[in-house]
């Protein structure tokens, strides 16, 4: 018997790299190319390095309350994480706790499985239909839970919120989470249904569409009694997950709805600008609701594609998995970056048919 025997091992989740160099275009890990609310970067300039000698308000009040009144709920059906990767892990922690199998989609966000397996907790991926659609038939069905994104990742594909409420109506004892990190780019958020149904947990974070990746701000809205239960977990585990810093700076952020909109406005043009010139280019992809489009060429191999931009300085997300190892995730980035993505592509596919 040795110590590692005792260990909790787990394959880890693999994020997008993060190359050191400068010259890079950036687009493969669907953060936003334009930077935050000018409100947080006054935050920034008047925060006085003082106050980081004190313990940050362990319920971030001055954040939930903004959020709340954004998004016209009560405080109490808020709760705040370290990105929502810290939210959804609570979430997990807290609520996936019976003997049933939970529920997630066969291609979808690639932390949900290293979670329940951190947790032991036991699960089953329903495969999507062949236009990578839920097939709703596979979560009315007895679970121990459901989590799905809405748009999906990676593939950027939106669900009808009809869809959504028919799961959510048909689990009354399972908490159904509905995963909203890329709402904001054309999506339909279930928040409407969050006084509806009390076993529905909506979860958005600030790293896409309001320009936040490095702050790390996620949240959460439900019921009062989710959220109560969430708070005693996290308050279990770490009481003060959110500096003083970073609970202004998102305040400042909510507040700034004209600049959220603004940006998200002009990345859903960039999107739909990019969709069209790569139709041109013989691409084709899911009609996606995000930053990001899920790309495959009609002859040129992904993984290809993927190490020609790599040598080019252009750097997308490509998944060796089942099902998507022909597509490219491609976040979208400025005009410039995109002009320079697809004047690439256009050499490439003409240079490699000659």
């Amino acid at each position: 018997m040795s110590w590692e025997d005792n260990v909790r091992k787990v394959v880890p989740y693999t994020p997008g790299e993060q190359p050191k160099r400068k010259d890079i275009i950036k687009l493969n890990t669907n953060e936003c190319p334009y930077p935050p609310s000018p409100k947080v970067q006054a935050v920034l300039d008047n925060f006085d390095a003082a106050d980081l000698r004190l313990y940050p308000d362990p319920a971030a009040s001055d954040l939930v309350n903004a959020l709340a009144e954004h998004y016209q709920v009560d405080p109490q059906q808020v709760f705040v994480g370290v990105g929502s990767d810290d939210v959804l892990a609570m979430a997990f922690l807290t609520f996936f706790n019976s003997e049933k199998q939970i529920l997630f989609p066969d291609v979808t966000y690639s932390f949900y499985d290293v979670w329940a397996d951190l947790f032991r907790i036991s699960y089953r991926c329903p495969a999507l239909d062949e236009n990578f659609h839920l097939k709703k038939e596979d979560y009315l069905t007895e679970n121990g839970g459901i989590i799905f994104p809405n748009p999906n990742a990676p593939t950027g594909l939106m669900e009808d919120l009809s869809v959504v409420e028919e799961i959510i109506a048909a689990n009354p004892d399972s908490v159904v989470i509905v995963d909203e990190a890329y709402v904001d780019f054309g999506g339909v958020s279930a928040l409407p249904l969050v006084d509806k149904y009390d076993n529905l947990l909506v979860v958005q974070t600030f790293s896409k569409s309001r320009a936040m990746a490095g702050m790390r701000i996620g949240f959460a809205i439900g019921s009062q009694k989710l959220i109560a239960y969430l708070n005693d977990a996290k308050f279990s585990f770490n009481s003060y997950t959110m500096s003083r810093l970073t609970i202004a700076c998102g305040k400042a952020c909510v507040e700034d709805n004209a600049y959220f909109q603004q940006i998200t406005a002009q990345i859903v043009e960039t999107r739909e600008r990019t969709k069209k010139e790569l139709t041109k280019l013989g691409f084709s992809f899911p009609d996606s609701k995000t930053n990001f489009i899920f790309a495959k060429h009609e002859s040129i191999p992904a993984a290809e594609l993927f190490a020609a931009l790599k040598k080019e300085g252009i750097i997308v997300r490509y998944f060796n998995k089942p099902r998507i190892d022909n597509y490219l995730r491609i976040t979208v980035g400025t005009d410039a970056e995109m002009d320079s993505l697809i004047t690439f592509l256009k050499k490439y596919i003409e240079n490699r048919s000659v």
